[in-house]
């Protein structure tokens, strides 16, 4: 039996944990505005980059929105929507990391596109913070596979489809914990975390240039390439 190195969560997911229990409970209501981010760091004890990496991953999300100026407010939600964490990545086989891809390349792809057409200027900021987070992740010799996550889902914020933000957030659970695999994967079997960056730096650069074309072949090389460092070193169950 070889033994796996458990996964312990870091404090901003613990933030963004209590955070979102405290909408699902109803104790925080759509419309509310939150407390500052330095009432945040003090009542949870934690710094506030930590408060804001949460926030910035609730925004990727659609659970809150900033407003210049005035605070962060709690969107309007389906509490339906939530449910507990699963590790639905260890449960895969092989033939479903594949089917899994599959589906990212049909959503993501066109998503991108969607999002060098449509985005607002606004939309670009929570693409690139979530880039930046990765560098910070990596400069840290952490995974990143929160921001990673982040960065996908700022890619469908900003296409303003709402069915397709609709689609990634109900598969988000699941890329989470593959998004974890993957990057790890990357990161410590093929020292790749610069690639990784690069390569969302070129979507980004598409998306905010307006070339959808460009967008869909950067998103689909990103993919492709993953996809292929995880049929190369991944052990799957049979």
């Amino acid at each position: 039996m070889t033994n796996r190195r458990i996964q312990t969560k870091k404090i901003y997911e613990e933030v963004e944990d209590s955070l979102m229990n405290m909408i699902k409970s109803g104790e925080l209501q759509p419309g509310d505005r939150l407390d500052s981010v330095e009432q945040l760091a003090e009542s949870f004890a934690v710094s506030r980059s930590a408060v804001r990496e949460a926030l910035s991953g609730m925004r990727a999300m659609g659970l809150v929105v900033m407003r210049q100026g005035e605070g962060t407010f709690v969107t309007k939600f389906d509490a339906a929507n939530f449910s507990l964490p699963i590790t639905a990545s260890l449960l895969m086989k092989k033939e479903d990391i594949k089917e899994l891809y599959e589906v990212r390349k049909i959503l993501e792809v066109g998503t991108a596109a969607s999002a060098a057409t449509y985005h607002e200027v606004e939309d670009l900021t929570a693409i690139w913070d979530a880039i930046e987070d990765m560098k910070n992740a990596e400069a840290n010799g952490e995974i990143g596979e929160g921001a990673d996550l982040r960065f996908h889902m700022a890619i469908a914020m900003a296409s303003h489809n709402q069915i397709l933000i609709h689609l990634m957030r109900s598969v988000s659970e699941i890329m989470t914990n593959v998004l974890r695999e993957t990057r790890a994967v990357l990161i410590y079997s093929e020292k790749k975390t610069v690639t990784l960056i690069e390569e969302h730096e070129r979507i980004y650069g598409a998306i905010q240039a307006r070339q959808p074309e460009q967008a869909q072949r950067y998103m689909l090389e990103h993919l492709n390439n993953v996809e292929k460092s995880l049929e190369k070193y991944m052990v799957f169950r049979k």
